[in-house]
Formats: structure tokens, C-alpha cells, sequence
């Protein structure tokens, strides 16, 4: 029987798209329905796509697939967005004030507005996370109601390359596969597997992916700073390649017998790991080059955290993604950074129900897009009888822009929860809609003005009419009592 209720969600991977679709249940947990999951290798480099055919191909694909496993149709997904070219930003934005005024909402919000209008050159303003702000000397969460004589704004700017975001919206736009909600992944993530008390005491998410790390740094509960670094478990593989082996072989080996980190009493010189029948390698040059690649992974990682906040991770270190399996990774970790704390988190914290083998691997590649699930509200379902004509083919995109352009006229970029950010579409209608409210605004004013200067001009014409009309009175006023006082003609 085809389910009604349903979340479906696809994640743009490191090195594969995964598509998931899942029932919330009332009592909190949820059942994965369907998984799918495509090679992107040859469409996305480190998150990015690269090739929009290929990537809409695989978009299609999945949605596709996921429609036969679920035998219904698909009304919209959620989509989570990664990749290299994302980073934060931090911003100040200063305003004063006269003295003894109080901070108001309206004047955050200004300072907001004024925050995500800045321009970088080629990239976007994907999420802006507020840091605190500092009201003369004092930091604080909310300003709104403190006396001040001087305010500052701190912000965290969420980047992505331009082209990248356009990129990505055109291969949705492109299978006509209609975008619920886009979603930072990392953030998505970071709510799967973190816990309330790590995101508080301050912590450092790592997700080791295939051709990517990404870092995620939390202090109070707030997002302190996101980087995605170009290096990951697949840069070890083809590390293993020089040895020399075929890149297949040399995942494998890595399987077999690679660790993170091996004690120097532990290295055995005299013993060989077999490739196949008739080749061996040497153990000690094996570990040799894991180790070394591992240490400019963690050595690049633990560089992104801020020196501000790197002795305050009272939480410690989370690792996750599928390079977290990486055998004493966590000790690694450890010895590198000088962090004790390191948990490596397998799987996600919410209950999950699934007969999918991947989903039960807890091997922390479903993390994200698990959480991606998680985080729907929206129900995908469609019936068959009122889905879209041509809803996977490219000639559709023009519709599914024009429906997505509808719905987000009222959304706010500021008023969107955190991780979630405007598709091309929603972009291009808040800012229509910003440029449309200026516009009015501008018109108003203009005719405001207008009103006072023909006012102005109908005052100085009355007073100039009145100040002539004076002068005709006073003058004939002089002349009357210059005839009564001339003297008489004798």
C-alpha cells in the first residue's frame, strides 16, 4: 500500500547523492521508508557540482526511484547543500546612540538588514547566525530595551560561491523536482548527532567525508564557525595508490588494515600486508603514508577552530562521516590536538526504524541525510492523479520556479531558522519584494515631498499676497495722512 504521509529528502554528498524518505511518528521516532543512493563522481568534486547534466540525470534518478519504492508520487523534497565552497565569515556592524537611549527592535533589525545586504565578491550570503552584541561594554544575546551610547553587532556570514549556489539551484530547476526547503547540511547534521549539553559547553563537530572535512565549531549554543576543508578519506586511498595499486585495490587495503594512529612499539618492520597472491607490501611504509595523510587532515581541521574558543570545548571533539570508521581515529585525534574529550558518533540521536541496511550500518554515512529527514515538516506526498505533468523532465522548470517564486513571497531570510536558506527562486522573489516595498516607499516620500513644497509655495504665495496687499494699505494709509496733514493753500 503507497504511504501518504511521508519526508523525503535528498543530500548532495561529498562523492554521492543520497535520497531518503521517512515517517515521523507520534511518538518521536522515525521510520525510513526508502533509501537511494547514487555515484556523483562524476558530477560533483568535493561537494560542488561541476556537471549539470550528469547531476540532474542523478536528481531525476533518485526521485525517480524513491517514487517506485514508495509508489506514489513526490509533491517537493528537502535538499541539503555542503561542499568546499562554503565558509563563514564574521561581521561587525556599529551603530551610536544619544546618550541615555534605549536599544530597540527596530534598530537590531536595522543592523541585521544592513548586515545580510553586504556584498562579497562572488559569493553568497547563504545564512547570517548572530554572535552577540556588545552594548557599550556589555555582551549580551538581545539587546532590545539596554541603555546604551554605542552598539555593536557581531555576526557569522554563511558563504557559498556563487556560481556554486546557481549552480545548484539550476539542476533542481532543470529535473523539475521542486525544492520544499533548502538546507545547510552541517547544520542538519550537527542537530542529529549532537547533544544539547556539547552544543552549550562548546565543541567541534568534524565530518569526515570522502573528498571532504567539515568543522563545525558550537560555544553556547550558538554556531561559532563552519569551514569545509578540500581533504578526506579518499585522499588516504589514493595516498595507498603510489605503493603502486589500482585505486579498488587500495580501498581495500585501507579497509583491511589501515589505523590512524599505530604506537611506535607496535610497528612490527619485518611484516608485509598481502595486496593478492603474488604481491605483498611493506607494513611499516603502509603506515607510514596513512599516518602522515591522517595528521594534515586532523592538523587542517583543528585549524579552522578559533583560538578564542579552542581551550573553551568543554564538550570536546565530535567526529562522524564515514572516515570516522577509521580505526583509532579518535586516538589520533587525541595526540594531535591535545583535546581528551573525543566521541565518535556512529549514528544519530533520534530513534530510527528502518530494515535498510545502510541505515543499520551505524557507520555515520546517513547521518546527514537522516538528519536532513529530521528536520522536514512538510509532507511530500502527491497523488498520482495530481502530479504534475512532466514533473522529471527538464521542460518543467519554468512552473516549478514559478510555483516556489508563489509560495516564499512572505518568508523573511531574516525570520528563517538557522541552516535553512532561500532557493534562487525565493532569493529572487524576497528581493523583488524588498525592491518593490523600497520602491513604494521612495514613491511615498516623493510625493510627500511634493505635498510640502506645493504647500510651501501655496504658503510664500499667500504671504507674498497678503505682504503686497499690506503694502498697498500702508501706503495708502501714508497718503491719507499726508493729504490731512498738508497745509492749507491760501
Amino acid at each position: 500500500m503507497a504511504a501518504k504521509n511521508f519526508i523525503v529528502a535528498i543530500e548532495l554528498g561529498s562523492t554521492k547523492i543520497t535520497g531518503i524518505a521517512g515517517q515521523k511518528k507520534p511518538d518521536g521516532s522515525i521510520s525510513v521508508l526508502a533509501v537511494v543512493r547514487e555515484d556523483a563522481t562524476q558530477c560533483i568534486r568535493k561537494g560542488v557540482v561541476y556537471n549539470i547534466d550528469k547531476t540532474v540525470q542523478c536528481i531525476t534518478n533518485i526521485v525517480q526511484h524513491l517514487r517506485t519504492q514508495l509508489h506514489t508520487g513526490i509533491k517537493h523534497v528537502y535538499v541539503g547543500v555542503g561542499g568546499q565552497s562554503i565558509h563563514s565569515e564574521r561581521n561587525i556592524m556599529v551603530r551610536d546612540l544619544t546618550d541615555g537611549a534605549s536599544v530597540s527592535s527596530d534598530l537590531v533589525d536595522d543592523m541585521m538588514d544592513a548586515n545580510s545586504a553586504l556584498e562579497y565578491p562572488e559569493m553568497e550570503i547563504l545564512d547570517v547566525i548572530p554572535q552577540e552584541y556588545r552594548a557599550d561594554s556589555l555582551l549580551q544575546i538581545d539587546p532590545v530595551g539596554i541603555q546604551c551610547s554605542h552598539l555593536e553587532g557581531l555576526y557569522l556570514n554563511i558563504l557559498q560561491n556563487r556560481r556554486h549556489y546557481n549552480k545548484l539551484n539550476m539542476c533542481f530547476e532543470h529535473a523539475g523536482v521542486k525544492i520544499a526547503e533548502l538546507y545547510l547540511a552541517p547544520f542538519a547534521l550537527a542537530d542529529a548527532v549532537l547533544t544539547a549539553v556539547e552544543k552549550r559547553s562548546g565543541c567541534v563537530l568534524i565530518d569526515l567525508g570522502a573528498d571532504t572535512t567539515t568543522v563545525m565549531v558550537y560555544y553556547k549554543d550558538i554556531v561559532r564557525h563552519i569551514a569545509v576543508i578540500p581533504l578526506g578519506a579518499g585522499n588516504i586511498t589514493k595516498d595507498i595508490c603510489s605503493l603502486p595499486v589500482e585505486e579498488s585495490e587500495a580501498e581495500k587495503l585501507k579497509l583491511k588494515y589501515a589505523s590512524a594512529y599505530t604506537a611506535v612499539e607496535d610497528i612490527d618492520t619485518s611484516m608485509k600486508y598481502e595486496i593478492d597472491s603474488e604481491r605483498i607490501i611493506d607494513s611499516s611504509r603502509f603506515i607510514e603514508l596513512v599516518e602522515a595523510r591522517v595528521y594534515e587532515i586532523i592538523a587542517n581541521a583543528w585549524n579552522q577552530v578559533p583560538s578564542e574558543f579552542s581551550e573553551r570545548l568543554m564538550g570536546g571533539i565530535i567526529l562522524t562521516g564515514g572516515g570516522s570508521n577509521l580505526k583509532n581515529i579518535d586516538i589520533a585525534f587525541r595526540k594531535q590536538t591535545n583535546v581528551e574529550k573525543v566521541r565518535i558518533a556512529n549514528f544519530v540521536t533520534y530513534t530510527i526504524v528502518s530494515n535498510n541496511s545502510e541505515v543499520n550500518a551505524h557507520d555515520g554515512t546517513m547521518n546527514t541525510a537522516i538528519g536532513l529527514l529530521a528536520k522536514g515538516d512538510q509532507n511530500c506526498w502527491q497523488p498520482e492523479e495530481t502530479r504534475t505533468r512532466g514533473i522529471f523532465e527538464d521542460n518543467s522548470a519554468t512552473s516549478t520556479e514559478q510555483s516556489q517564486t508563489e509560495e516564499i513571497e512572505t518568508r523573511d531570510i531574516n525570520d528563517l531558522p538557522p541552516g535553512v536558506i532561500l532557493t534562487a527562486a525565493e532569493k529572487a522573489a524576497a528581493e523583488k519584494k524588498i525592491a518593490d516595498a523600497k520602491a513604494k516607499e521612495e514613491a511615498e516620500k516623493a510625493a510627500q515631498e511634493q505635498a510640502r513644497a506645493e504647500e510651501e509655495a501655496r504658503a510664500k504665495a499667500e504671504a507674498d499676497k497678503n505682504l503686497k496687499q499690506g503694502k498697498g494699505i500702508m501706503a495708502r494709509v501714508i497718503k491719507f495722512f499726508a493729504d490731512v496733514t498738508k497745509p492749507d493753500e491760501e
